[in-house]
């Protein structure tokens, strides 16, 4: 008797065949299917030891000029963080000896080249952009360098003049920005017009201060145009014009200083609501409003108050 074979049957004298049961044809055939896969694993485990695709040599041979790349990369880091530090101190000094406030405050603890939140890109995607980045960073590093070195030619020039850069409104916000100087559309009329100065909204009765030292020139009391209005001029051709107060507290041909109160939000004239009409001029050409406030806002407020006078449509006188 054989297993899976022949079987003699003496009563009936000839062979049956011997049938193999179900369970164990399929005990054989997992215990095959088995025996290739581990072959299979060992065959892949030797070959990997032993033997390197082209793929992996192209790799490797990447790896190790990105590894003899990477630390010269830091170096340029360090250097180009040394003449960012260098240019954050001469801004901190001209700021101090321009404007008399302090630089903004920028975030520059976050090194150029932390990765730490880059896990998932790849070395060598990483390096290049980092390469990049450096380059660029390095090239505005000098652009500033050369805007600094202007900046100083113009300080050392005795006819140089700092012109009116504060906020004639304390504690102002962005928000309160209204439509600055081009055509805007009426509030009366609805119809486009001429608008010179820049709107600064505010409650009726909050005070207002020059923005810089300078000599009231006019004082004029109206219950037209822009109402009630002081005027100052300052050094090197500049002029400053307050319009629609509710009441004024200087005289004409007074000396003031940045800061001093010189009258009171209001809606005199024809003022739609309560607000400072505020205007600046250079030898009676005008000028817009919004590039004097820089030296009062912070770098965020800044750009918040460009959009809102840029966006804003219609005035408020």
């Amino acid at each position: 008797m054989m297993d899976g074979g022949y079987i003699f049957d003496k009563d009936n004298v000839k062979f049956h065949k011997l049938r193999t049961p179900v369970r164990k044809r399929i005990r054989r055939v997992l215990l095959l299917f088995i025996a290739s896969l581990s072959l299979t694993v060992v065959y892949y485990v030797v070959f990997a030891l032993f033997f390197s695709t082209e793929t992996e040599s192209r790799l490797e041979r990447e790896n190790e000029i990105l590894a003899g790349e990477l630390p010269a990369m830091y170096e340029r880091e360090e250097v180009l963080a040394d003449v960012i530090e260098g240019l954050r101190r001469k801004d901190d000094v001209i700021y101090e000896d321009i404007f008399k406030t302090s630089a903004p405050s920028l975030n520059s603890s976050t090194s150029i080249l932390d990765v730490s939140r880059l896990d998932s890109l790849p070395d060598s995607d990483l390096l290049r952009y980092a390469e990049r980045k450096l380059h660029a960073l390095a090239g505005q590093a000098d652009a500033i360098e050369e805007n600094f070195a202007r900046i100083t030619e113009l300080m050392m020039d005795s006819s140089f003049v700092v012109p009116p850069m504060h906020n004639p409104l304390e504690d102002f916000t962005y928000a309160q920005t209204g439509a600055s100087v081009g055509h805007k559309i009426d509030p009366f009329y609805k119809v486009p017009d001429p608008h010179y100065g820049l709107d600064l909204i505010a409650h009726s009765g909050e005070p207002v201060y020059a923005a810089a030292d300078g000599i009231v020139t006019d004082v004029i009391m109206s219950r037209k145009g822009l109402g009630n209005v002081v005027v100052i001029s300052h050094a090197g051709g500049y002029l400053t014009r307050y319009a629609h107060l509710a009441d004024i507290e200087v005289r004409k041909g007074r000396k003031v200083e940045r800061g001093t109160r010189i009258g009171y939000v209001g809606v005199s004239g024809n003022s739609f609501a309560p607000h400072l009409h505020y205007e600046v001029q250079k030898d009676t050409v005008i000028m817009d409003p919004v590039n004097h406030l820089f030296a009062s806002v912070s770098v965020e407020e800044y750009v918040n108050l460009m959009i809102m006078a840029a966006t804003t449509g219609q005035s408020l006188d």
